[in-house]
């Protein structure tokens, strides 16, 4: 598949294209500051910088922010332009309005890539809830973004998968967890954003690379840890219908913070899938 961004066709079209490129390259965001996105001030942060590739954009986890992927950042900065920002609600962010939604949350996410990305193509990087947000984005949105890496993202059906595994009927620390996470599912957390369960949506053709942990960390619940971590491997393979060229693999020794815990295994995906995008522009 061949798309490329608004920029990356003017470049092509002539010789003085090209320095209105460089200039407009020039003028992007590096380093960190708060741009504005429908009245609301987002944290973002910027860096690295290349010519003919992909803007890599990373999103964090729920209770996190941009500062869990500073070490990532800086690596992928080294052949890459990278950016990662702080969603409403988390980081130094604004607070948002109200709740918000799948919806809301993807304006925000499509303010920052016009603002960001030099109208070129982005590849998607999600970690978790960042994960889930990139997965639901992408398929409605392939004018955008033309590749996704999903570290450990949440599963699309995960308050089905707590339902169904922990009962009503169970006693003990089982309950407590699952009513927890359900209430952070539901819109109980820092950002107000509900994220219901859902089918996942086809993205086309675009290379996706979905990365599941290999070390079991849920065994504060040892009668149902199993359970969970069973649904939670089926969840991550749900996410390879995103397109029909997706890769599912394990990081053999990451818990849920596979940057964290295998940097590199992160490193070289996110990297793939900005090669195979290159490869095309």
């Amino acid at each position: 598949m061949i798309r490329t961004g608004a920029l990356a066709l003017t470049c092509a079209a002539a010789a003085v294209a090209l320095a209105g490129c460089d200039e407009a390259s020039a003028n992007l965001l590096t380093g960190t500051a708060k741009i504005q996105v429908d009245g609301k001030a987002v944290n973002v942060s910027c860096s690295g910088a290349s010519e003919h590739r992909p803007t890599i954009i990373l999103l964090h986890g729920g209770g996190d922010a941009l500062d869990k992927f500073a070490a990532l950042q800086g690596r992928l900065a080294e052949k890459d332009r990278v950016c990662s920002y702080d969603r409403l609600g988390a980081g130094a962010s604004d607070q948002p309005a109200g709740p918000q939604t799948f919806e809301s949350t993807g304006k925000v996410l499509t303010g920052v890539i016009d603002q960001v990305a030099g109208g070129g193509p982005v590849v998607l990087a999600g970690h978790s809830l960042g994960g889930l947000i990139a997965g639901r984005y992408a398929p409605d949105h392939q004018d955008k973004v033309e590749g996704l890496v999903l570290l450990d993202a949440t599963s699309p059906s995960q308050s089905a998968d707590l339902v169904e595994e922990i009962p009503a009927s169970a006693t003990g620390m089982g309950p407590q967890l699952r009513d927890q996470t359900l209430g952070i599912l539901s819109g109980q957390n820092p950002e107000q954003l509900s994220t219901p369960d859902g089918m996942v949506a086809s993205a086309g053709d675009i290379p996706v690379e979905i990365i599941s942990h290999g070390k079991q960390y849920l065994g504060a619940v040892p009668e149902f840890g199993p359970g969970l971590e069973r649904r939670w491997t089926e969840g991550q393979q749900k996410w390879a219908a995103l397109s029909t060229n997706s890769k599912v693999s394990t990081a053999a020794n990451s818990e849920h913070y596979i940057h964290l815990d295998e940097p590199e295994v992160a490193i070289q995906a996110i990297q793939r899938v900005a090669d195979q995008i290159a490869e095309n522009m």
